[in-house]
């Protein structure tokens, strides 16, 4: 897609673009204009990769959650959702569980106007238009008021989103106040770009990135990132490369992939 859509809502400025259409241009989708497509191939030409990184991150929040529902979770929260494309958390989930409910939030309203059009009559599941940036609101919509019921296990999911987070924000404060609402026996899935591996290419991407759209892309290293899952006990293999967290008996080879940390954990028990 590379003009102006009549699904987009008005006052969206398809002309600059947006990271969640530029992940959906890696993915193949079709939820993407000519900016988003010229940032997508500026971030190629400076990583060759790119794409794979990207596939290699959506088939890691998908093998999370087929754990998360193996683990019991039944009601999924996922923040920094980004447009749908194939395999989307609810399809996952209910192939696990049928009673699975799920809600998306994103501060994109490109994002929550395609995905209302994916989710309309479903009951099961709901997209809000929510900021990371004020967890409280989040938790205190409606929507999710009506499909997450807090007593119970939540699987929150944190997929690609936080790295777009300043550290001047105080992510780790955010993820806390989620964290403090959540039951025991709940979960919390991360993936994140790291500078562990190749520091000079990150800071490349992150430059091409910042240069191009509103907001930044904040690589981090793997102990900042560990920082996220305080008050959780990471599930084996811990904090590793996304696309080594519980891999496919058949997934294809990934070599050359970098630059992603992938993480699930359990919260503590208090008291």
């Amino acid at each position: 897609m590379t003009g102006e859509a009549e699904w987009a809502p008005p006052g969206v400025d398809t002309r600059r673009a947006n990271i969640a259409r530029v992940y959906d241009y890696w993915l193949g989708g079709s939820q993407n204009f000519l900016a988003d497509q010229d940032l997508g191939r500026k971030i190629v030409a400076v990583e060759p990769m790119a794409r794979e990184i990207a596939r290699a991150n959506r088939a890691f929040l998908g093998r999370a959650v087929r754990y998360l529902a193996g683990a019991g979770i039944r009601q999924f929260l996922d923040i920094g959702s980004g447009i749908p494309t194939q395999r989307n958390v609810h399809e996952v989930a209910e192939e696990a569980r049928a009673d699975s409910r799920v809600v998306y939030a994103d501060m994109d309203p490109v994002v929550v106007a395609h995905s209302q059009a994916i989710l309309a009559d479903r009951p099961d599941a709901a997209v809000i238009r929510g900021d990371l940036r004020d967890p409280a609101a989040i938790l205190a919509d409606p929507a999710v008021q009506l499909l997450i019921d807090f007593r119970q296990p939540v699987g929150l999911l944190l997929v690609a989103v936080l790295h777009f987070l300043e550290d001047a924000d105080d992510p780790w404060q955010m993820v806390a106040t989620l964290r403090d609402a959540l039951a025991p026996g709940s979960f919390l899935v991360v993936s994140h770009a790291t500078t562990d591996d190749r520091p000079d290419l990150a800071r490349a991407v992150e430059k091409v990135y910042n240069g191009s759209v509103a907001g930044s892309w904040q690589f981090r290293s793997g102990a900042q990132i560990r920082r996220f899952f305080d008050g959780f006990d990471l599930v084996d293999p811990g904090l590793v490369p996304a696309y080594q967290w519980r891999p496919d008996p058949d997934a294809p080879g990934a070599d050359g992939l970098w630059g992603l940390l992938g993480g699930v954990g359990r919260i503590r028990l208090r008291g």
